[in-house]
């Protein structure tokens, strides 16, 4: 008999991680019968909301996560799922304040309505499906048969959207397909002259608001842009152990790892990384990897985004950027093609064999 569901809907916000787990979360909380209501996309309005409810030196992402959960609360969300992701793995961490949610939510949010609030602590042996039934629980479910299917079924979604990823299919395009059952591969990769890998975090990247639709606006310029979503979580973390450097925390993979997996290839002409003004971790992954860029003399600039930044600032030092990398470029292929000129002088005035 299956049992009966306390919430029969349940709020996500499209924030934090939203932005790589929802293929999960859709699939997992569909299995289990629950329908989730999302938060309208992050607007102006949305973040100058959340802005209000937390200080000031607070992180532009959990201003924003502040926004959507008010924005739930106006749609009449009585329930709303926010997790603790304490560590994904022996004593890899996140932040303090994505591993403190929960909390900075309650104490800065008073209106009524449920927390679904789960924890994800690796280092103290609180594992995923530890994580998942306690989100059941919280919704009436307790049977570990429906818990374990309602796993298998996100884990379904999540593998093919990550499978249409890494074939080179855009962010949205993918998460679309995955969410309604479709599952195809880009068969064409389009070469462009210019390609750059953005190392930055899913809410920041995907969040055509906070990232002032940064991918779009390189497309436009003709670069081809790679993401942590194009390479597997394991060819990241090779290619930052090959640098030298160890995993610390949680979602250092989307940054220094997927920078230096292109890195080490040499498959781009640039790394771009984006960050929160004032995100304590991210200034320190982006020193990690400016170190490793000098030393094998690949361009970086390093682009903070915060409720004040302006469009126009923004657009012009990536148009700065773009122009150097093709400068650089073009002179590369011009001293080849001198080297190929003279030796083939050399060939034909006999000087070389």
């Amino acid at each position: 008999m299956k049992q009966q569901l306390i919430y029969k809907k349940i709020g996500i916000p499209k924030a934090l991680s939203y932005y790589n787990n929802y293929p999960f979360y859709y699939g997992f909380f569909t299995s289990l019968g629950v329908e989730i209501v999302l938060s309208d996309k992050t607007t102006t309005a949305i973040i100058n909301t959340g802005t209000k409810y937390v200080v000031s030196d607070t992180c532009l992402p959990i201003k924003v996560y502040a926004g959507h959960i008010i924005n739930l609360l106006d749609k009449g969300c009585e329930a709303i799922f926010i997790p603790s992701l304490q560590s994904t793995g022996y004593k890899i961490n996140n932040c303090s304040k994505i591993r403190g949610l929960p909390e900075i939510i309650r104490n800065v949010i008073n209106r009524p309505f449920t927390m679904i609030e789960p924890t994800l602590d690796k280092t103290e042996n609180i594992n995923f499906y530890d994580f998942c039934a306690e989100t059941a629980k919280a919704l009436g479910i307790t049977d570990k048969k429906e818990i374990k299917k309602a796993i298998s079924f996100g884990w379904e979604i999540y593998d093919k959207f990550m499978e249409m990823t890494q074939s080179g299919i855009n962010y949205k395009e993918a998460l679309d397909n995955a969410i309604n059952g479709k599952f195809i591969k880009k068969t064409v990769d389009i070469v462009k002259p210019l390609s750059v890998v953005i190392m930055g975090h899913g809410y920041n990247l995907f969040d055509e608001r906070i990232s002032l639709n940064l991918i779009k606006k390189l497309e436009k310029m003709n670069v081809k842009v790679y993401t942590s979503l194009n390479i597997p979580r394991e060819k990241s973390l090779s290619a930052l152990k090959q640098l030298g450097e160890v995993q610390y925390w949680a979602n250092e993979l989307e940054l220094t790892g997927t920078a230096a997996y292109y890195l080490l290839k040499k498959k781009v002409d640039g790394i771009i990384a984006l960050s929160a003004f004032g995100c304590g971790p991210d200034s320190l992954m982006v020193d990690e990897i400016s170190y490793h860029c000098k030393e094998k003399g690949m361009p970086l600039i390093h682009l903070t985004i915060d409720e004040h930044t302006g469009e126009a600032g923004f657009v012009t030092r990536i148009e700065a950027f773009i122009d150097m990398l093709m400068r650089k470029k073009r002179s590369l292929i011009v001293k080849k093609a001198d080297v190929v000129k003279i030796k083939r002088e050399k060939i034909l005035t006999g000087t070389v064999k």
